[in-house]
C-alpha cells in the first residue's frame, strides 16, 4: 500500500508545483461590470434616451399629484357642505389610486426598458472586454460580483475606455449622411 501512495503524492506533488508555475504566467484582469453599467457612454447615452421616452408620462403623473394636492388644500380650508366635503374627498382618493397606478405602471415598463436597454448592449461590452484582453495580453478576464480582487488587476477603465471609442465610432457613423 505504501508503494502505491508514495508515486500517488509525488505525481500529486508535481501536477500541485506545474499548475503553480503555469498560474503564475497567467495574466489575470477583473472588471467591476457595476462601474460598467453605470459609466460606459453607451449605457449613459440609453438612459437619456429612456428620459426622454418616459418623461411625457412623468409629467402627467406630476400635474395629477399637483391636482390633488389642490384639491386637498381646498379640503383643509374647512368651508365645504359636508356633501361636497365627501365628494371632494372621494375625488382625491380616485386621483390618488390613480397616480400610484400610473406610478406603478410607469415603473414596470421603465425597468423591463432598462433590462432591454442593458441587455442590448450586454454583447457590446463583451466584445470590449474581448478586445482589451487581446490587446493588452491578458489570459483571463474576472467580472464582478467576485469576493476579492486585487486594485492591480482592475481594468475596468480600460474597458470604459474601449466603450467610449465604440461609441465614438458609432456616432460618427450616425452623423454621416
Amino acid at each position: 500500500m505504501k508503494w502505491i501512495l508514495t508515486p500517488l503524492l509525488a505525481l500529486l506533488l508535481g501536477v500541485v508545483c506545474l499548475t503553480t508555475a503555469h498560474a503564475q504566467q497567467l495574466r489575470i484582469g477583473y472588471v467591476n461590470m457595476k462601474e460598467v453599467l453605470d459609466n460606459a457612454p453607451q449605457v449613459i447615452a440609453g438612459r437619456q434616451k429612456l428620459d426622454q421616452e418616459f418623461r411625457p408620462r412623468n409629467d402627467i403623473i406630476e400635474s395629477e399629484e399637483a391636482r390633488a394636492d389642490t384639491l386637498e388644500q381646498r379640503l383643509g380650508q374647512g368651508d365645504l357642505t359636508e356633501e361636497a366635503r365627501s365628494r371632494l374627498d372621494r375625488e382625491i382618493r380616485d386621483i390618488r389610486r390613480g397616480i400610484a397606478r400610473q406610478k406603478e405602471d410607469l415603473r414596470d415598463e421603465l425597468s423591463f426598458r432598462r433590462t432591454e436597454e442593458v441587455q442590448r448592449l450586454e454583447d457590446q461590452i463583451n466584445i470590449a472586454v474581448q478586445k482589451t484582453a487581446a490587446r493588452h495580453g491578458y489570459d483571463l478576464i474576472l467580472s464582478s460580483p467576485v469576493v476579492y480582487a486585487d486594485p492591480a488587476l482592475d481594468i475596468t477603465e480600460l474597458i470604459l475606455q474601449q466603450l467610449q471609442i465604440e461609441f465614438d465610432a458609432d456616432q460618427r457613423e450616425l452623423a454621416q449622411p
